[in-house]
């Protein structure tokens, strides 16, 4: 009974009902077999055996009736035991399903992944100068653009970045082919010309595009997993070191075009540096892995590279302080002659090669005027497998090292016993990866901003039999950007919102909205930037808000009284930041048309707005 009083009333209800049934069976079934042995009972010959049938038929009955009993509650539990199940598996399945939209939700971090960056419309201006800039010289130059897939099958990078060559992305296998993501751009760019060796036997092939590295990412060096490259390469046949001499050329003017500071190219030769390794007695097995060692001097010192060479490469100590001797030195012609003359050197046929290479380099950089920028560099390596001659990368002087923005000042201590020393706890070591994110921008050190070299047998690696000689250089974009960013490039002339408008059309009084968008479409036509609010009757003083906080340069009013003249009024908004000379100039031409004070803007006809608009734009060099 206590079982049935934990049911609810609709199931016990059915269950007393089921219970009365089976109740009245066993009586009816009782009665029947009852009558049947009375019955027999008077045939019987004694009273005993009666009593037994009876007592029989009684306990057969009672067992009966509890299987049945039995039966049907555990029938009836189990049921409930379902529904219940499922109600509360409803339940707990949109609870759970709310959880997780609420844990979805609170959980989800909003960051852009490690070694990647979002860029604003402001620092997209700068970028896009960047772009500019570079493309505008290497069509001067005659260059044609290509594009080339952001991945490539595997076994295309594999084998031609050396020790790099662990910072490839893998991509997962689809369809059987197994690809990875473009490490640079000089690859793909060999690979496109082993494929059409015949149509581009000559080509001088600019490539502006995205790569990725598995690297460490860290802004405070310009060091990214994804970043933009713009390459500049020569292909084709060319006398020593003409095609390379260009290549300086154009590196020397995209770099001087941009405000990055002042900036040096240093050079080496793959053979001398090959010949100097030979000459001290480096096994040719381990030039490469000596080579890779060498190419971080500029971040470490002499003694731990030294340290790598004999105790990771294996090089014996004598050798590696013979190396030392060499790739300490750098200078420019003066170090020349001073190799030319050493005759351990020059008796070495790869080294005397490259120094024939580099006698020629300087000759022909003295025609161009590009040797104030150049400095001869033994310790510069470049460690990537393909090149085979001249190699060069470009660093940007005097860049500050990068600090934290939370950072203190050095104490007076600190600061007289230079760089200070701390130690990290394990926390801190932890956190490295996210340094990135405390780094501040305006005070960075980049490192190198250009780098290349000449590969003559790339190609013929991927074609097996066609050798096209190809020399290159890669610009590093990003830290070209992050260099014009920490000067404050274009804070003064650009709009807080990265908007390049030159006129905003306004009206006072009436919206005018019709009349706004006439002129609007005229100055569109003639290639002038406009704006204007959407709004059918905007405030004067909305207006004249939007115009200086986007720091648009001119704003053509229109009233109903000057339309009706056929007229309408033109104010120059940041006239006050331009220099004396200007100023000066912007007043003539309002005598010449015959305006009023700069205050009040000018008043002219309605028909003379393009041309008026086009020639001040003009004289400070606006528009084209």
């Amino acid at each position: 009974m206590d079982i049935l009083k934990r049911e609810d009333s609709v199931s016990l209800s059915e269950f007393k009902k089921k219970i009365d049934q089976i109740t009245t069976e066993g009586i009816n079934q009782a009665f029947q077999t009852s009558s049947s042995s009375s019955s027999k009972a008077e045939n019987s010959k004694t009273g005993e055996r009666e009593e037994e049938n009876e007592l029989l038929l009684i306990e057969n009955l009672k067992k009966e009736f509890e299987k049945r009993f039995d039966n049907l509650l555990s029938d009836l539990k189990r049921s409930r035991t379902d529904d219940n199940q499922k109600t509360e598996r409803g339940f707990s399945n949109k609870e759970k399903s709310n959880k997780k939209e609420k844990s979805s939700k609170s959980v989800i971090n909003l960051k852009v992944p490690k070694g990647t960056k979002d860029h604003t419309p402001r620092e997209m201006l700068i970028r896009d100068q960047i772009f500019k800039t570079m493309t505008k010289i290497f069509k001067d130059h005659g260059g044609v653009t290509i594009d080339t897939p952001v991945f490539e099958l595997r076994e295309i990078l594999s084998n031609k970045y050396g020790e790099d060559s662990k910072l490839i992305y893998d991509l997962n296998d689809q369809g059987g082919e197994l690809c990875s993501l473009r490490y640079d751009l000089t690859v793909p760019f060999a690979r496109f010309l082993a494929m059409n060796s015949k149509e581009y036997p000559n080509i001088k092939r600019y490539h502006i595009a995205k790569v990725y590295r598995r690297d460490q990412p860290a802004i405070s060096k310009g060091r990214m997993r994804e970043f933009y490259q713009c390459d500049f390469d020569i292909a084709g046949q060319s006398d020593p070191m003409i095609s390379d001499t260009e290549i300086l050329v154009i590196a020397c003017k995209v770099l001087s075009s941009l405000p990055i500071g002042n900036f040096t190219i240093k050079l080496n030769h793959r053979k001398l540096l090959d010949g100097i390794f030979s000459l001290c007695g480096v096994p040719e097995s381990k030039f490469r892995p000596i080579s890779s060692a060498i190419d971080k001097l500029d971040k470490m010192s002499w003694e731990d590279v030294r340290k790598e060479m004999v105790d990771e490469k294996g090089l014996d100590p004598t050798i590696a302080d013979r190396i030392g001797d060499y790739v300490k030195l750098r200078g420019s012609e003066d170090l020349l002659e001073k190799l030319l003359n050493d005759q351990d050197l020059t008796s070495n046929q790869i080294a005397k090669e490259g120094l024939e290479d580099m006698k020629l380099l300087f000759r022909y950089s003295k025609v161009f005027g590009i040797l104030p920028w150049i400095s001869f560099d033994l310790s510069l390596a470049r460690g990537l497998d393909y090149y085979t001659g001249l190699i060069y990368e470009a660093v940007v002087e005097g860049s500050a090292p990068p600090t934290k923005l939370d950072a203190k000042p050095l104490n007076k201590k600190e600061s007289n016993s230079g760089t200070a020393k701390v130690k990290k706890t394990e926390k801190q070591k932890k956190g490295t990866e996210d340094e990135e994110d405390t780094i501040d921008e305006s005070q960075i050190g980049v490192g190198s901003i250009a780098a290349g070299g000449r590969y003559d047998n790339l190609v013929g690696m991927f074609s097996g039999r066609d050798k096209i000689n190809c020399v290159g250089i890669s610009f590093g974009v990003e830290r070209i950007f992050s260099i014009m960013k920490s000067r404050n490039f274009g804070d003064d002339q650009k709009s807080s919102s990265g908007k390049e408008v030159d006129v905003y059309v306004m009206s006072v009084g009436d919206g005018l909205i019709l009349e706004r968008m006439e002129v609007c479409k005229e100055l569109w036509d003639a290639g002038i930037s406009a704006e204007f609010m959407y709004k059918s009757k905007p405030k004067t003083q909305k207006q004249f808000e939007v115009v200086d906080k986007e720091r648009i340069r001119f704003a053509v009013i229109l009233g109903p009284d000057e339309l009706k003249s056929s007229k309408l009024r033109i104010k120059e908004q940041v006239g006050k930041q331009l220099n004396n000379q200007e100023n000066h100039k912007g007043d003539e031409n309002e005598n010449e048309a015959g305006g009023e004070s700069k205050n009040n803007g000018i008043l002219i006809d309605r028909d003379d707005m393009v041309g008026w608009l086009k020639d001040r734009l003009k004289q400070n060099q606006i528009i084209d």
